[in-house]
């Protein structure tokens, strides 16, 4: 398999399964119980890899929030909990997630194994929050390494494609209306009146291929049946991860 088609054939199952520990009532439900009201929780815990930063820091490196509502919810996080201390928690949340949730089947070793030959092999010109992430302790049992793995992934992808959308002049109101509709743009706590994202899906498109371009350039450290297994290895992840 090209690194090209690697990249693309990770970005579903990776993002997918990436996200669901953080989308998880248990998650939501060890927040509250250390003093968290909700998403505050989501951004302390994956944004406090960058230290006890300004809040513009996170904002930049979520990139599709809404500024103020992301801003509101980082120093609320911040009241409750050290940073460094609520992503440990956080991505605590996200190993016991994986170890209840990834089927029990799945070559977790192994998933973990390839994807740190990629993480490992990166360079120093990532996104803050992805290279932040990669310098955190890794679990000792598999399962939890896969989660941890994983986690990375979808943190890579994710600030890539943030640095691509961004160069390619779309405001994160629009990219998320193209991406996701109207739903996603409520959800990313984007408020009417909505901007059409029809005459900008061509654009969009081409951040998503520069987006691609640049994890198969970190991918392609990997051979070929290396690429093809680690493929196969993420999507055995993905149907039964519920």
């Amino acid at each position: 398999m090209a690194a090209a088609d690697t990249a693309r054939a990770l970005a579903a199952p990776m993002g997918d399964v990436g996200g669901r520990f953080m989308l998880s009532e248990r998650t939501y439900v060890t927040g509250a119980g250390v003093g968290f009201s909700g998403l505050d929780f989501y951004f302390c815990g994956r944004g406090g890899v960058l230290g006890a930063v300004d809040a513009s820091v996170v904002i930049d490196e979520f990139g599709f929030f809404e500024p103020e509502d992301a801003r509101r919810q980082w120093e609320a996080g911040l009241a409750v909990m050290d940073p460094a201390q609520a992503a440990a928690k956080f991505i605590d949340c996200g190993y016991s997630w994986g170890r209840a949730r990834l089927p029990e089947d799945l070559q977790a070793g192994r998933l973990a194994d390839l994807s740190r030959t990629v993480m490992d092999s990166t360079d120093d010109d990532h996104p803050a929050l992805f290279s932040a992430w990669r310098e955190m302790p890794w679990p000792e049992d598999d399962r939890a390494r896969a989660l941890h793995a994983i986690h990375l992934w979808r943190e890579l992808r994710g600030g890539l494609h943030v640095r691509a959308v961004r160069r390619a002049g779309l405001d994160p109101h629009t990219a998320v209306l193209v991406n996701g509709g109207v739903g996603a743009a409520e959800f990313f706590e984007w408020q009417e009146p909505h901007p059409d994202p029809e005459p900008h899906r061509e654009v969009w498109a081409a951040a998503e291929e520069e987006t691609n371009d640049a994890v198969a350039a970190a991918v392609s450290v990997l051979d070929d049946e290396d690429q093809d297994e680690l493929v196969a290895l993420a999507l055995a992840a993905l149907p039964r991860a519920r």
